[in-house]
């Protein structure tokens, strides 16, 4: 089984790669690949777009990447192949986010990325840290968790799906944002699971075992 893990520039990437290594542990035939190489992307099994910085500098970067785009939207709308969106990886899959301006996303999932609004004023942006994840739906790479458990967050902006049934789950700043959202083959974490300790291992274990 063959994990692709997107470089386009804008991820952390070597930090993904670790997590992911450890959450295949010893698993029989399972490869975690860092790529470039659409073609490679085809092939794969999964696929893992990870993101760090602004939306519409991750969202030029990816588009930078010779055939790149057009491989995601036959790999993963086309054919089904499972991805894992983390944290701007997971915004892109939206409408447009709503950072300096507004900017084209894949439009995967219909909604938008917007600034987080705490309504506790003193609260800082971006949000950063441990907070829990507050499960509004069952999903499979949520399996084994405890209902207490959290997750690492930085960032500064949240999707807002228009389908609440896109929203898997929430946490609690200045009132609840978007943690992860989902549908059929997809699933995004606005969280880093790769920073994330026990938690991120065994959400990231139970994506490269899930057959959605």
């Amino acid at each position: 089984m063959l994990t692709a893990l997107i470089d386009y520039g804008s991820g952390n990437i070597a930090s993904a790669a670790k997590a992911l290594g450890r959450a295949a542990g010893d698993a029989s035939g399972q490869t975690i690949t860092v790529t470039a190489d659409p073609d490679l992307v085809r092939k794969a099994d999964r696929i893992v777009l990870p993101g760090v910085g602004a939306f519409a500098d991750c969202m030029r970067g990816l588009s930078a990447v010779p055939g790149m785009v057009d491989v995601l939207n036959e790999s993963v709308l086309k054919n089904g192949t499972p991805f894992l969106g983390i944290c701007v990886g997971m915004q892109l899959m939206a409408t447009a986010g709503r950072e300096f301006g507004a900017h084209p996303g894949l439009n995967w999932i219909e909604g938008d990325v917007v600034p987080i609004a705490p309504a506790d004023p003193t609260l800082k942006i971006p949000h950063m840290g441990w907070n829990e994840i507050e499960l509004t739906r069952n999903h499979p790479i949520f399996a084994g968790l405890e209902p207490d458990a959290n997750a690492y967050y930085v960032h500064s902006f949240e999707m807002k799906p228009s389908d609440r049934g896109h929203l898997l789950a929430t946490t609690n700043y200045g009132g609840a944002i978007t943690a992860a959202i989902g549908r059929d083959n997809l699933v995004g974490t606005q969280f880093h699971p790769e920073k994330s300790q026990a938690v991120g291992l065994q959400i990231l274990a139970n994506f490269l075992n899930w057959t959605p």
